[in-house]
């Protein structure tokens, strides 16, 4: 039996662990939560009492970390420790440098490596239909490949070093443009006295069609499995998406690249976020484009909402 060391055991972790062992992997899991580690063995994954613990004797390791310095810190404790050869798989989203350096340190150490974050949200980590996009070698992808199928719908191979982070990136910064233009939409239509679902009707099957408005619909009705009929319990927070959106400012800025509609994008959810809904689905920035149609938000608000409408 393939034994699997999970490092990040969170929202996303742990249900992608509980396929791996459903596909019959051993996996040990490591999380600085016990909560998590606890919620991980109910669902038969070994705990570990560290990281390294996790990884002794492992035959591939898979991260999944909130941020860049995170993946590095573990990388640089367990590469050395890890038997030669080991697949390093880094699931996180992080920036490309940092992804580009985890896999150096991989190399340094005798490591494959991928970075390969995924697309789906929770609902595609619970359900294994999730799409990673890996970046780096083709004997590095063929290695990781059958550990990733147990969790994937679909898996793309991107390119060298660094190509998965760069390709979910921009896939992410598509899905935050497009949901607020959707959003746009249907707060445009409710003042003019359309309903949801004629709106959903005509745009779904016209040149408005995108994967904002046709399976995660940001009114209810329409689409029943959308996060918009629970009162916009995450799927993908409005934080995680900040998260992405920055990420596409700093490589854009590092590429010489003009992003315009995500930088207005990055800078709505930056407001909605600190308005107290970082923990809602992103979705629900719908909510954030209506207070500034009817007046709920500060003069400073409104203000910053004017120069978005005036400027995107």
């Amino acid at each position: 039996m393939t034994t699997i060391a999970f490092i990040g055991l969170g929202n996303m972790g742990n249900p992608m662990a509980a396929n791996l062992v459903k596909a019959g992997y051993e996996v040990r899991g490591f999380d600085l939560l016990p909560e998590n580690l606890a919620k991980a063995e109910a669902n038969g994954v070994l705990r570990a009492d560290s990281a390294e613990g996790a990884v002794e004797g492992a035959e591939a390791v898979i991260t999944m970390l909130p941020a860049g310095k995170h993946v590095l810190t573990v990388y640089e404790n367990l590469a050395p420790k890890a038997a030669k050869g080991t697949p390093f798989i880094d699931s996180s989203t992080i920036d490309v440098d940092s992804a580009r350096r985890a896999h150096a340190m991989a190399a340094e150490h005798g490591h494959l490596s991928i970075d390969a974050p995924v697309s789906g949200g929770v609902g595609g980590a619970e359900a294994g239909t999730l799409t990673f996009m890996a970046g780096g070698s083709d004997e590095a992808f063929a290695r990781a490949e059958p550990i990733l199928k147990p969790m994937a719908g679909r898996i793309v191979h991107c390119g060298a070093a660094g190509a998965g982070q760069a390709a979910k990136i921009c896939n992410n910064m598509i899905l935050g443009v497009s949901m607020i233009a959707v959003g746009e939409a249907f707060v445009l239509a409710e003042k003019l006295g359309l309903s949801h679902q004629a709106l959903f009707e005509v745009a779904s099957t016209s040149s408005g069609q995108c994967w904002s408005l046709t399976s995660y619909c940001p009114v209810p009705g329409p689409v029943p499995a959308s996060p918009a009929n629970r009162d916009y319990r995450p799927g993908f927070a409005a934080s995680l998406m900040l998260k992405d959106l920055r990420l596409a400012q700093e490589a854009a800025q590092a590429a010489g690249a003009a992003i315009p509609l995500g930088a207005e994008a990055a800078q709505l959810y930056a407001l909605f976020e600190a308005m107290g809904n970082g923990g809602k689905d992103f979705s629900a920035i719908i909510n954030f484009l209506r207070g500034g149609a009817e007046g709920n938000h500060s003069p400073a608000q409104k203000s910053r909402i004017k120069v978005c409408a005036s400027t995107c």
